[in-house]
């Protein structure tokens, strides 16, 4: 049986999936070497777990939900960016609710807010990444250049999610009770910091 999710999927226009970094560079713009430093492990294990949970829930992508799941349990820099730990607590129970059905109506479709995609769909589609979701790590990429820093931080991608106002992430965060607007102000400050 095929696995909704193709695997292996490298993060857009990132690092290469494992097997990817197996297999010579030809073909492949920059090679592994200049694609691995854009993606932190924080940032690799975010992509990973949000593959597993769209493989887990029997979605045909990965989407910014999942990707928002990821990162709020697994990178310690974005929970202050909620202000504290009830709203990080809040959206990850809306979030188990979902994986375990209360978002079936998301199940089986595409998700595209719309917003202008800096990587292209089809690109994205055959690494199993929503439109979304891949305009989200392309974004973070380009938060993290202008910071003039090659890495990604979790707090760049949670910046691209909230700036993205019809994504499913944010529509989990709004129904999780957090204003993306306060969010986006609370992680400008946080990166501002460190």
């Amino acid at each position: 049986m095929q696995s909704p999710v193709p695997c292996p999927a490298p993060l857009p226009g990132g690092a290469p999936a494992a097997a990817d970094r197996r297999r010579p560079a030809r073909g492949r713009r920059g090679g592994p070497a200049a694609t691995a430093a854009l993606a932190t492990a924080a940032l690799a294990a975010v992509a990973a777990g949000a593959r597993r949970r769209a493989l887990r829930g029997g979605d045909r992508q990965i989407d910014t939900a999942h990707l928002l799941h990821s990162l709020v349990e697994s990178d310690p820099q974005v929970g202050p960016a909620f202000g504290g730990q009830a709203q990080p607590a809040r959206v990850l129970g809306y979030l188990v609710q979902r994986s375990i059905g209360y978002g079936l109506r998301w199940q089986r479709s595409v998700e595209d807010s719309g917003a202008r995609c800096v990587v292209r769909e089809a690109e994205a589609a055959a690494a199993g990444w929503s439109p979304s979701a891949a305009t989200a790590l392309a974004r973070a990429r380009e938060r993290a250049a202008l910071r003039g820093d090659p890495r990604v931080r979790g707090l760049d991608l949670l910046a691209a999610l909230t700036a993205d106002p019809d994504c499913r992430a944010v529509e989990v965060l709004r129904r999780a009770g957090v204003d993306p607007l306060v969010l986006a102000d609370r992680i400008g400050e946080l990166s501002q910091q460190v």
